[in-house]
């Protein structure tokens, strides 16, 4: 009862919150343990990585630290965003300060990537919001940067259809949600392998929120100072980050 208080307070505050900080935090749900990290996108600009100057992915957190380092910033948080070929290149629609160098996939396709409906994390410069593909491709919104990846996790507050309560596959998962006002943006990883049932009733049912992407199993990578981690591991393809100023 008094993690479930806890919870609820710390859920009630960061609603309540007209303007947050970056917070990273660990949060057990139904016996497992998740790391967070919640960004205020109307105030902190988030930004996507995948190529060096030189048009090399970047692979690792502290690639991009190093870029980072020149212009007086550090990563605040970063975490892999979305599913990429054996070159780096992203599966699915990519888009980069306002470019797009990958096309929208709305096709059925392979692994979970091809579970439909997949969906997209949709940057703007009032917010972020997870999209689920066919929505995205009618309203066509501004998205100064934008990562592909599926399944969706949470649709207008319901869980995947094809999701199994009673699934067999687990894996270490991460993935990101987003409140309809697009004001709040919480990337999530889990500690312990997990099933996609499970992974999406976190964002639906421990974080109160109606839309939620995954972003990846197996390659899942979490950079939070805040938390004294930053995973390394295989390359990664597109990784999204807060930069923030070195001094902060």
């Amino acid at each position: 009862m008094r993690a479930l208080l806890a919870l609820a307070a710390l859920l009630a505050g960061m609603a309540a919150a007209p303007s947050r900080a970056l917070t990273c935090s660990e949060i057990m749900h139904d016996g497992i343990l998740y790391a967070i990290c919640e960004v205020d996108p109307t105030t902190q600009r988030l930004e996507l990585f995948l190529n060096d100057a030189a048009g090399r992915p970047y692979g690792h957190f502290a690639a991009i630290e190093e870029r980072l380092a020149k212009q007086g910033q550090t990563l605040g948080f970063a975490m892999n965003a979305g599913m990429y070929h054996s070159d780096r290149r992203p599966v699915g629609l990519y888009i980069e300060n306002g470019e797009i160098r990958a096309p929208l996939q709305t096709r059925e396709s392979f692994g979970n990537f091809g579970l439909l409906p997949n969906g997209l994390l949709c940057l703007t410069d009032t917010g972020a919001r997870v999209i689920e593909t066919l929505r995205y491709q009618r309203e066509q919104p501004a998205c100064r940067a934008a990562t592909q990846s599926g399944p969706m996790l949470v649709i207008d507050g319901e869980l995947h259809p094809r999701f199994l309560p009673d699934s067999t596959s687990r894996y270490i998962r991460n993935g990101v949600g987003t409140t309809t006002e697009g004001d709040r943006a919480i990337f999530a990883i889990s500690r312990n392998p997990v099933t996609f049932h499970q992974f999406a009733r976190f964002f639906r049912d421990a974080l109160a929120l109606p839309q939620a992407l995954y972003f990846d199993g197996n390659i899942s990578r979490l950079h939070a100072p805040q938390l004294g981690r930053s995973d390394s591991g295989f390359r990664m393809g597109p990784i999204i980050g807060l930069p923030v100023a070195a001094d902060d």
